[in-house]
């Protein structure tokens, strides 16, 4: 007996007992790849926002406990001791950036004799500010890790899954003029790749889009944060060591 081809078997069953998924389950490679890639990206998408989410919430709730411990020290010494335990918090990096220099530009006029110094001073407050900003640079850089993947799959996403809708919809002419059929079962696989490949690329898009768009509101909030206690922790330095 002669077999019947795929997509003329299929079009000689009941068209209700053929759904979406089983369609595109007989689809080719290129539509398993390109699904495949788009799930994989909505997979790293949302374990990068759900990270994001739970870090900005512990360095806000040690932020906070920080800077309760930078305004009630009375001391640098003090609060370089106490960091430790807010090490989450951005502005400890910033704090820890502009006390290792003065430290070191005090130690840098100490007497040579070996002797002890009665009042710290600082010979450059330009270098403590330089200093502090590129701490606080390091630090909105570390903060702004993973964002380049969220906005890459926000813009690239709907793209692929585009790609995956016209080869779908190519395939889908192909098996007309393999089969002479314009049955819709006959080309199911085809608009199945199409349908499916497209809702996968909106649906890794828009999650990471969000993501993106609110990683980006929370890193101005904290460069503001950062650059706030760049000027405060500056003021102090000018007031106690100049």
């Amino acid at each position: 007996m002669t077999p019947i081809p795929l997509p003329l078997a299929l079009a000689q069953q009941d068209p209700g007992a053929i759904g979406l998924t089983e369609a595109f389950s007989r689809s080719g490679p290129m539509a398993l790849f390109v699904l495949g890639l788009l799930v994989f990206s909505s997979v790293v998408s949302w374990a990068v926002f759900i990270w994001k989410i739970l870090m900005y919430r512990r360095a806000r709730r040690q932020s906070r406990t920080f800077l309760q411990t930078f305004r009630a020290s009375k001391r640098f010494s003090e609060v370089s001791a106490a960091s430790s335990r807010v090490a989450a918090s951005p502005l400890v990096g910033v704090f820890q950036a502009g006390y290792a220099e003065i430290d070191g530009q005090i130690r840098s006029l100490a007497d040579p004799s070996g002797g002890l110094t009665t009042r710290y001073e600082i010979r450059s407050l330009a270098g403590v500010e330089r200093t502090l900003h590129r701490a606080v640079a390091s630090e909105l850089h570390q903060l702004a890790r993973g964002s380049s993947f969220l906005a890459t799959t926000a813009a690239a996403a709907p793209f692929i899954g585009l790609f995956g809708t016209v080869w779908g919809i190519m395939r889908a002419f192909e098996d007309i003029g393999r089969t002479g059929s314009t049955s819709l079962v006959a080309v199911a696989p085809g608009i199945a790749e199409a349908l499916i490949n497209t809702a996968a690329g909106l649906a890794a898009a828009i999650p990471a889009l969000v993501g993106y768009n609110w990683l980006g509101g929370e890193l101005k909030r904290a460069r503001a944060q950062l650059e706030d206690f760049a000027l405060e922790f500056l003021n102090l330095a000018e007031r106690n060591f100049t």
